[in-house]
């Protein structure tokens, strides 16, 4: 029996987006943002060789149809990429009215998000009174800090010290429909952050915030604060069946890997594998070499995003792009006969553009296992129906 595996390069994405102009960075909009060929440009003219040199080197994605997909999302051509396709390819474009994670995920599993997220857009002073106030009453402390749009790293070193000798949890958010909370596992508790987060949740999921995320962290004003790997997300529920219920429902086994529980509040899926990036690619292979017959693999790869596009990293994001090629070249031959292995992405991240958000783009949607072929444009969600007509799987009549 056929499985899938549905992998996103959290914001691999190829610009074109056709309302790119009414998504901004700051006051500056989208329009023109290309994750993937402003990283090709750049490699190209010599200014992305940090721990890496030369051009781009993407043999596996570009043999899959990448360079073909900037080229028909964006009219870019990209250098290094445009090799013939051995692979179907094709590009997906959004009509949720977010470039944020849920948003993009919802709808890649066939849910366009049916709402406005609400988004605190005050960068200090960010959070109203009352959803203060529950965080002090939840946390029983008589304050909180930050109350403001922050990179997680910058804050913790502003505000740790502090927050260690007065307990106050640090709030802060971002241009994305989020309230982050970051706490230190020892002074104030790991399993204490993760109640508080908990239990505020359902007051912000009722705002149509999107995340509650828990940001916990370890070490002292000499050796400097570090976050951990035990970041926890509180995303609201999706409101109707997608893709992962539609395949358990079907009797099938759900494997996540990545953020991929978080996002679907566990909806549909039967087992999480967690880690780093280079863990997840070891989960994913051991899926591909164990999993059974008729399941779907739903992945995704973060660190291209929360390493290297919001701190604008090109020679960052270039290295994982190319680590990540390397890894789907060795993957896909040990696909079994019937095997689909579906490659996309959420959003964009352009490390190259102004501000340190995510950018709407549209994004390449990669198939092995399906013969070379060009899919054109598509939506988000028809990735979804492509999984499930691949697997047997009737989506709901809604």
């Amino acid at each position: 029996m056929a499985r899938a595996f549905l992998v996103v390069m959290d914001s691999v994405g190829i610009g074109g987006a056709p309302d790119a102009a009414a998504f901004f960075n700051g006051t500056l909009p989208d329009t023109g943002a290309n994750t993937v060929a402003h990283i090709a440009e750049h490699c190209a003219r010599g200014l992305a060789n940090e721990g890496r040199e030369g051009p781009l080197l993407l043999p596996h994605l570009d043999r899959l149809g990448l360079g073909r997909a900037v080229h028909l999302a964006s009219g870019a051509v990209a250098p290094g990429l445009g090799r013939e396709p051995t692979g179907t390819w094709g590009v997906a474009t959004e009509v949720s009215p977010g470039k944020d994670t849920p948003s993009g995920h919802w709808e890649l599993a066939g849910l366009p998000v049916p709402w406005q997220w609400h988004h605190f857009t005050e960068t200090q002073k960010s959070f109203p009174p009352e959803v203060i106030a529950r965080v002090c009453e939840l946390a029983e402390t008589d304050g909180i800090l930050g109350n403001c749009h922050a990179s997680g790293t910058e804050i913790i070193e502003k505000h740790g010290v502090e927050h260690v000798s007065s307990g106050r949890p640090i709030c802060y958010t971002s241009a994305d429909s989020v309230f982050q909370i970051a706490a230190h596992e020892g002074a104030f508790g790991l399993e204490r952050l993760l109640s508080l987060c908990a239990d505020l949740a359902p007051m912000l999921h009722d705002m149509k915030v999107g995340r509650v995320i828990a940001r916990p962290f370890i070490g002292s004003s000499e050796e400097g604060f570090q976050r951990t790997r035990n970041r926890r997300d509180f995303a609201i529920r999706p409101p109707a069946a997608v893709l992962t219920n539609w395949v358990q429902d079907a009797g099938r086994k759900v494997y996540a890997i990545g953020k991929i529980g978080d996002i679907f509040s566990m909806e549909g899926i039967d087992e999480v594998r967690k880690g780093k990036d280079q863990e997840l690619m070891g989960h994913l292979n051991d899926l591909v070499a164990t999993g059974e017959d008729g399941s779907l693999t739903f992945a995704n790869f973060v660190e291209f995003d929360s390493e290297f596009g919001h701190r604008r990293d090109v020679s960052g994001y270039a290295r994982a792009l190319e680590w990540f090629d390397g890894e789907i070249g060795a993957l896909r031959e040990q696909l079994r006969e019937g095997d689909l292995l579906i490659l996309t992405a959420d959003h964009g991240n352009d490390p190259t553009w102004r501000g340190t958000d995510h950018t709407r783009e549209r994004v390449p949607v990669l198939l092995a296992g399906a013969g070379a072929g060009r899919l054109g444009h598509i939506g988000f969600q028809d990735v979804a129906n492509l999984v499930a007509r691949h697997l047997g799987v009737t989506p709901p009549i809604s």
